[in-house]
Order: structure tokens, then sequence, then C-alpha cells
């Protein structure tokens, strides 16, 4: 029987990393390993309700309240990639570097404690004590694939799409400028603990050990340099299991394809844009699931064929769904291509955009954007997305390749081969 080792997952403060480790985590279970998660003070709980031990990471001062951010930075969405740059891009990345030098201590302190075989690090930035923690780590890329750059992939949160070369440089010039206060600060804290800053506009480098990403091939980049198969691993499809769910009983169209919709934590909160949305869903002849998150109290009225809740176990929904709308977060886009679902992608930041642009050019959904919409370009979408039997057959196709991979199983075994090969 193999030994056991310890995995310390260290996701970010978001729902769609903390839900891609967690399918891995239990991968690792059932190998008979023991995943434990560090996690932020908000995530409290998340973690535990799916059995693992999580161990919150203390701050030296209030945590970042990424709801609240959020809320202050909403106006941002309305705006294209480029003017978010300024509005939201730079903003985030000053918070994310912020709340990194703050947890640095308790972070060493606790992986001290913890002693974990490997470090699986689903985040953005590096943390000194992973680099500094004397066993190998992993780098988890829960992302679009054009976090990790080429001179063949589009700039990262740009939206751009392959055919906007002339868009690429106007854009990677102004993220560059914009980032790179916080670049210099990040830079001078990492040479402070010992550490090699990444080159510049980036805040992170590939794991010297293994990197694990989730793009299926369906949608994969062809890139000018190919990455080292050897420490690049594409999963085709990485899926936690879930809990089955039985759609509920609605007042009509009960025989009728069932939609998800989808925005995220942090989306739902746009109470009165999805509230708009309903008014043309209540006239198509389709059941809808809405996930409306922390505002269900908000909605007052709901068409017959709506159904809103605070949550759903996502992947146990998206299997038996025709269609799935959401923001582009590169799980929930995932988890419609391992499903073979098509998806309507209706971005507002960080790389929802370039994933509604990818979903487009490669014919696997459509983008729409989050507002300027007609109620007949949303049910048109909604219509033609549903009712495209082409893209239907494509995508059951490609989703049977996807299981059959079996992304979850691969990344337990290649993080478990770093942890047998560390001396």
């Amino acid at each position: 029987m193999p030994t056991e080792k310890t995995i310390a997952f260290f996701p970010e403060a978001s729902y769609g990393a903390a839900l891609n480790c967690i399918g891995i985590a239990q991968a690792l279970r059932r190998m008979g390993h023991k995943p434990v998660f560090i996690c932020h003070p908000g995530f409290s709980g998340i973690f535990a309700d799916y059995g693992f031990p999580e161990y919150p990471l203390s701050d030296t001062e209030e945590p970042t309240d990424w709801n609240d951010f959020i809320e202050r930075h909403q106006d941002a969405f309305r705006q294209p990639p480029v003017d978010q740059l300024d509005t939201y891009i730079g903003p985030t990345w000053e918070t994310i570097v912020d709340t990194a030098i703050r947890v640095e201590e308790p972070l060493r302190l606790l992986l001290a404690r913890l002693q974990p075989d490997v470090i699986a690090l689903d985040n953005v930035v590096m943390f000194p004590a992973i680099a500094n923690a004397g066993v190998p780590w992993v780098r988890i890329v829960s992302c679009a694939e054009t976090e990790i750059p080429d001179s063949n992939v589009p700039p990262y949160l740009s939206g751009a799409g392959e055919n906007d070369k002339d868009d690429w440089d106007v854009f990677s010039a102004l993220y560059k400028k914009t980032v790179a206060p916080t670049h210099r600060r990040f830079a001078a804290f990492l040479n402070e603990c010992g550490v090699k800053p990444p080159p510049p506009p980036t805040f992170l480098d590939a794991s010297p050990y293994l990197n694990l990403l989730l793009a299926p091939e369906i949608i994969r980049h062809k890139r000018h340099q190919p990455l080292d198969p050897e420490k690049f691993v594409f999963l085709d499809g990485c899926v936690r299991n879930e809990a089955p769910f039985t759609p509920p009983r609605f007042a009509n169209h009960n025989d009728a394809p069932l939609v998800l919709i989808s925005f995220g934590s942090l989306g739902a909160m746009d109470v009165e844009m999805i509230k708009r949305m309903l008014s043309v869903l209540s006239t198509l002849p389709f059941r809808f699931l809405v996930n409306v998150g922390h505002w269900r109290e908000e909605y007052r009225e709901v068409p017959d064929n709506v159904f809103i809740d605070a949550w759903f176990p996502q992947p146990s929904v998206v299997e038996q769904a025709s269609l799935f709308i959401h923001h582009g977060g590169n799980n929930s886009f995932c988890e419609a291509l391992y499903f073979g679902v098509p998806s309507l992608v209706m971005p507002y930041c960080w790389d929802g955009h370039d994933n509604a642009v990818r979903a487009d050019e490669t014919g696997v959904g459509k983008r729409l954007d989050r507002y300027n919409w007609s109620d007949e370009e949303l049910a048109g979408a909604i219509h033609s997305l549903i009712r495209d039997q082409k893209m239907h057959i494509r995508l059951k196709a490609n989703a049977e390749k996807m299981r059959k991979a079996n992304g979850v199983a691969r990344a337990a075994q290649e993080i478990v081969t770093v942890a047998e090969n560390h001396k």
C-alpha cells in the first residue's frame, strides 16, 4: 500500500479555484492520501462540507472582503476589458498583493505545522512561504489558458480573439503600465524574502515541478512555443463529484429543455440585470434554474418556468441541461464542455472575457454582452443554442473524450508522483 501523502491545497479566494481543487482532492482521497485546505477566512466551511480538514489563514489585518470589493467596483463591469485596466484590473492586483504580503508570516507558520509533502497552489501570485517551504509545489491554473503567455495566445484578461492581433500589443502595453507600480512593490517584497521575482507583468512563474491546466483540447490555443509536457499537463476536464440533483416541478414546460443560469458567487449581486433577464425568460418555452446567490430575498415575483435558489450542485445540474448561461468563469466553461452543453457567455471581468471570445471562435457557444442586449437578442441566442443540433452532437462527442480522460484522477496521480520523486 502506498505511503499516505499530505497535500496542502491553497486556492485563491474564489469559488472557481476552490471547487476545482476540491475535485482533485476528492481523487487524492480515493487514492488513500490526505488532502488539506489552507483557505481565506471567508471560505471557512466550504472545504469542511466536502469532508476535508481546513485551516483558515489568519491575517495581520482585517481580511479582504471580496464581496465588498466587487460591489465597490461593480460599475467597471459595464466597461470593455481595456477600460477595466484602470477601474478593476489594476485595483484587483493591488488588493491581491496586499493580501499576499499580510499573510506571509501566518502562512509560513502554518506550513511549518502542517509539514505537507506537496503544496498545490491555485492562485495568481507567488507566496514566499511556499517557495521557501522546502517541499515541491504544484501550480494549478484554474483560470483560462491565456494566463500562461505565448506569442500565439491573446493577452490574458484582454477578451481579444485570435484574429484581433492589432489589439494585442495595445492591450499588453497598457496592462504592463497599469500593473507596473504593484509589480515593483511585489518584486521588492519577494526579494526581501529571498525569492526571485517573476518578470513583469507576471506575478507567478511556472512551477519547476508541475503545472496543471484545465483547458480542454477543443478550446486550446495552438502555441508558438509548445509547453513542456513533462512540466505542463492539460487535464481535459477536472470536475468534482456532487450530490445528485432532481429538478423541481414547474407550473408549466416540465418536459421542455432545461437551462442553468449562474454568474458565479459575485456576479449574482447584479440583481437588476438578472430581473431584466427573468422578464425575457418568462416568454420562452423552456425551464430555467437561476442561481441568485445571497440575494434570493430580492426576488418577489418569479415566472412559472423559472426556479431560483441561492445555490445549486452545479455539475449535477449542468449534466442535465441543454444550455448553460454563465459569466465565463473557467470552471463553469469547462463543466459545460465536460457534459457536452453549449455555453452562452455573458462576461463581466477577468478571464471571463477571454473565455467568452473563445466560446464563439471555437464554436462551442456564443458571447453576449452582459448589459447591451435587447430582449430579442437574448431570446434569439437561447433559442439558437438549444436548437443547434450540429453543435450538440459535436459537444457530446467531445464530452465523451473528456470524461474518458478523467482529469481529476490524472491530476491526483501527477501530484502524487511529484511527492514520491521529491528527495
